[in-house]
């Protein structure tokens, strides 16, 4: 899906229409006052204070009708630069427009202003020339937002919009958002029986059947290609020590996140990340040039404490597994490493159908440690190895960690939506802090270069993720049911259909045997609905050839044959992860 933001020509519309939507508010609401309005990846959003007025839903058409009368009108916007003496006595009627002009960097001299007819606001620009250029735009929903983003604040009502420069750009766009809609993981993940929330446990996942099964198969694929890889793997305690994230330099950077409680009068923390944990089982023996490069696993729950008002979903939840690995390797060993990390996540992410661009971030600006040098060779290793794994790299300069370079992994899903989730990030801290060495061919001791490396990054999030890719019709070797057996008559076929189940029971497929009382065609239809892969339907032919007959998910065609052919598709499919058999 299109990333307005980064679209300069899109981008300068939407904060232009957000303008237009605040003059229209102010048209309809005359003691409405105004904070900020700026353009996102979908659109645009101007949060607003109303008083005591509350806006619907179905507010917005009439706000829109407004809007267009305004663009209509065809009044030139108009950019005036003034002082901020200037700015303070124009706006002192809106309180949150004068926090904005006294929090502005005293270098500061002067602020730019637009106006459209009889509103003006606050704006660095730039703007379209015309509101008449602002016609093909739509008001998606309103809601709440606290002023900063303080809960401590007062309430503001939020209204989303979005903005194109024709209508046929507008109605795909809108129509994107309708399929969005339609794969939302959490509507399909409570339809599907994957997981559910509860207000006994806010941002706090809860996993049903179907999502454990799809969920053991994610961490089994990730068991298996990292056994492949060489990897080891670990399990480090959900609890430790305050002293050691003192160690780690999270309680000094991160205390607001964790999860603490006293044991035997001293202070522990839930783990907010893996890091740690595994630094003390790298420290754990001696370790020889030889060794390296050493690839530690580690599949683990943390727990962190984000703002109730972020939580969304499996997307952004309160605990989650991340499938972390540490790799501890030499100076000399960081691009062949990297290289074949890049070809590994390649692998991973094609079992899904999902294609990615890779980021670079680079040295921050400031506040970074390690020599300049260091950091140069760093972020060249990096490039070099995407290069020679064949992967051109966006260059992020100065977003890189404090403590190192990074590669972003930001995977495309099947309606064009953007997700960040593998990241390679070189560290130069914890190896320092922790004073991690290993033994070189000289007998001397030396630094081990480390890497942070996640593929999936969250598997809750990955599997949020993945409901809206597959909009719930999970390919054959992940689905919770892979085959659906429907007799048409029980009095004539549950026998058979028994039969069938037993096998294929037996050959570890996931089978579910429908014998309810129910209509052939209302039982098909739920077989559907439930996107199950397989639908196998036994009628007098089946029964009396010995043979199945089957169905594919959003398939009309009917397939016939014999029960071991059958299972040996069914097998080759999920061996293999295709996605038909």
């Amino acid at each position: 899906m299109l990333n307005i933001k980064e679209n300069e020509s899109l981008s300068i519309l939407n904060h232009s229409c957000a303008h237009l939507l605040a003059q229209a508010v102010k048209h309809l609401y005359p003691n409405a006052t105004f904070w900020v309005g700026p353009v996102i990846e979908d659109g645009f959003y101007y949060d607003i204070d109303l008083g005591n007025i509350t806006l619907t839903e179905e507010d917005l058409p009439k706000i829109e009708k407004e809007m267009k009368k305004i663009s209509k009108d065809g009044k030139k916007i108009i950019r005036n630069e003034i002082s901020k003496e200037e700015a303070l006595k124009e706006f002192k009627n809106d309180p949150y427009k004068i926090d904005l002009i006294n929090r502005m960097d005293d270098k500061i001299t002067t602020i730019s202003t637009y106006t459209q007819g009889d509103f003006t606001d606050l704006c660095r620009g730039p703007h379209v020339e015309n509101v008449k250029l602002l016609k093909y735009f739509k008001l998606l929903k309103v809601s709440g937002a606290y002023f900063k983003g303080d809960s401590q604040n007062k309430m503001l009502q939020r209204i989303y919009g979005v903005c194109f420069d024709t209508q046929e750009a507008l109605d795909e766009y809108l129509n994107l958002l309708e399929e969005a809609k339609k794969r939302d993981h959490k509507k399909l993940g409570k339809e599907l029986g994957l997981f559910m929330m509860s207000d006994f446990g806010p941002g706090f996942p809860f996993f049903l059947n179907n999502g454990m099964i799809l969920k053991n198969q994610l961490e089994n694929f990730w068991y298996e290609e990292h056994t492949k890889e060489g990897y080891e793997f670990i399990k480090t305690p959900i609890m430790l020590n305050k002293e050691l994230w003192e160690l780690s330099g999270h309680w000094f950077n991160y205390r607001e996140n964790m999860y603490t409680s006293e044991i035997d009068e001293k202070t522990f923390a839930i783990k907010p990340m893996n890091c740690p944990g595994g630094m003390l089982v790298y420290k754990n023996s001696l370790h020889s040039y030889k060794d390296l490069p050493l690839r530690i696993g580690e599949l683990g729950q943390v727990h962190r404490h984000e703002a109730s008002g972020a939580l969304n979903g499996l997307f952004r939840v309160r605990t989650f597994t991340q499938d972390d690995a540490h790799i501890f390797m030499r100076e000399d060993q960081i691009e062949s490493e990297v290289v074949r990390l890049i070809n590994f996540i390649d692998r991973m992410y094609s079992k899904f159908n999902l294609t990615y661009d890779i980021e670079l971030s680079t040295r921050p600006e400031e506040k970074f440690i390690g020599s300049i040098d260091i950091w140069n060779k760093s972020e060249k290793a990096l490039e070099d190895a995407c290069h020679k794994a064949g992967h051109d790299c966006k260059i992020n300069p100065g977003d890189g960690a404090f403590y190192g370079p990074k590669l972003d992994f930001h995977i495309k899903d099947s309606l064009g939506r953007v997700w960040q989730c593998g990241t390679i990030q070189l560290d130069m801290n914890l190896p320092e802090r922790f004073d991690l060495t290993y033994i070189d061919a000289d007998g001397s001791k030396k630094r081990p270069v480390m890497l942070h490396r996640v593929i999936y990054g969250s598997i809750e999030r990955f599997i949020g993720i993945l409901i809206e890719h597959y909009a719930g019709a999970f390919p054959l070797w992940l689905s919770p049911i892979q085959v659906n057996i429907i007799p048409v008559n029980n009095q004539y076929h549950l026998d058979y259909s028994n039969k069938l189940f037993n096998q294929l029971s037996d050959n570890q497929i996931r089978v579910k045997l429908d014998d309810r009382n129910e209509k052939l065609g209302y039982k098909m239809r739920e077989s559907q609905t439930k996107k199950i892969p397989l639908t196998l339907i036994v009628g007098n032919s089946e029964v009396n050839d010995n043979m199945v007959s089957y169905r594919e998910y959003g398939k009309t065609e009917t397939i016939t044959c014999t029960i071991d052919e059958f299972i040996s598709r069914v097998n080759d499919c999920i061996k293999n992860k295709n996605y038909n058999i």
